[in-house]
């Protein structure tokens, strides 16, 4: 809504927009590579990536099933708290939702940032972030700074393999996920089929957009023999130095933090025929996915009159610290009630 040239971002970003706009005060999104952090970001909203587990899947269509994940979205992080209360717990219905007590998320929002250690990845601040975007998370690190937090440099040295790992295993999960919409039992179904085979491929054809058409050809040929060890084994191996580059990590700092997406909002089709460049937007948020961690987007200001989002990333089953950070941030600024022109 700040710029309706402009993509809100995806593929939460129906929900981020109708924040951001005043249309609804909270929202639900779902995040698989950055669906609620890159909306979150690009909308200039607050919203959460629950720990993998945390929030049930149940009724949410699978896109890649280790990696999708529930969450709130809401103007503050106040809100989005008092959301995460309702939406989190266990769920016999969702065979990967884990039995765990669920914290009252509100209980430590006012706690103080004395002694807090935040990572800084330089990864994060590296070719390719938009020096606008870098200056707007500087002087956000250097606000956490004041409040009483200790920054130190971390290494998260697998960083460039995140998002040639995540768009292995996604496709492959989506081409299996998405093979049930065949036009018999979910979804859109064609006109006066000839014979089974055409109703299962007018329907796909008919129902299924661009994008995901390449995501599922992408996983049917990952998947397929002679190239599963090539490509999805390595890629299952890669996933697991990423998670292990977090956990040595946050055996030095409590939280780290750094840009949401390299660049502001986009033009609507600018990288329609790019779609490397479009994958590359994620490259900040698709680790926190393959690690099953925490992630959160809170607004951090402005570039060229569109907003910027900072990442907070926590350890497993630790949103009460992102909460605490961001909404200790929020008291001493405003940028989460800023609003799009001619929207109160």
């Amino acid at each position: 809504p700040w710029d309706t040239d402009c993509v809100p971002g995806g593929s939460s970003g129906g929900s981020a927009a109708a924040v951001a706009a005043r249309l609804a005060p909270i929202a639900t999104g779902t995040d698989t590579g950055g669906s609620i952090r890159q909306p979150a970001a690009l909308c200039g909203i607050t919203g959460l990536k629950p720990t993998y587990g945390r929030v049930s899947r149940w009724g949410m269509i699978a896109f890649a099933s280790s990696l999708d994940q529930g969450g709130p979205m809401a103007q503050s992080a106040e809100d989005a708290a008092l959301l995460m209360n309702e939406m989190a717990g266990f769920d016999p219905k969702d065979s990967t939702s884990i039995e765990r007590d669920v914290p009252d998320y509100t209980a430590n929002l006012n706690d103080s940032l004395q002694g807090v250690k935040i990572g800084i990845p330089s990864e994060y601040f590296s070719e390719g972030l938009d020096g606008g975007v870098e200056n707007v998370v500087q002087e956000a690190i250097t606000e956490y700074r004041k409040m009483g937090a200790e920054v130190v440099e971390v290494e998260l040295p697998n960083t460039n393999l995140a998002v040639p790992t995540y768009y292995v295993v996604a496709p492959a999960e989506c081409s299996s996920n998405l093979s049930r919409y065949d036009g018999v039992r979910y979804g859109h179904r064609c006109a006066d089929p000839k014979d089974l085979e055409d109703l299962y491929k007018r329907s796909r054809g008919e129902g299924f957009g661009d994008e995901v058409k390449r995501r599922i050809m992408i996983g049917a040929y990952t998947l397929s023999a002679g190239y599963y060890d090539a490509y999805y084994l390595k890629a299952q191996r890669l996933r697991r130095l990423i998670s292990e580059d977090f956990k040595s990590a946050f055996e030095k700092v409590d939280v780290i933090m750094g840009p949401v997406t390299p660049n502001t909002a986009f033009r609507k089709g600018e990288k329609a025929d790019d779609p490397v460049s479009m994958y590359l937007s994620d490259i900040y948020t698709i680790a926190v996915n393959l690690a099953g961690l925490p992630g959160m987007s809170i607004p951090a200001g402005f570039s060229e009159g569109m907003p910027v989002g900072l990442q907070l990333i926590g350890n497993h089953f630790d949103e009460s610290k992102l909460f605490n950070l961001a909404h200790q941030y929020q008291l001493v600024t405003d940028w989460h009630r800023q609003a799009p022109e001619g929207i109160e």
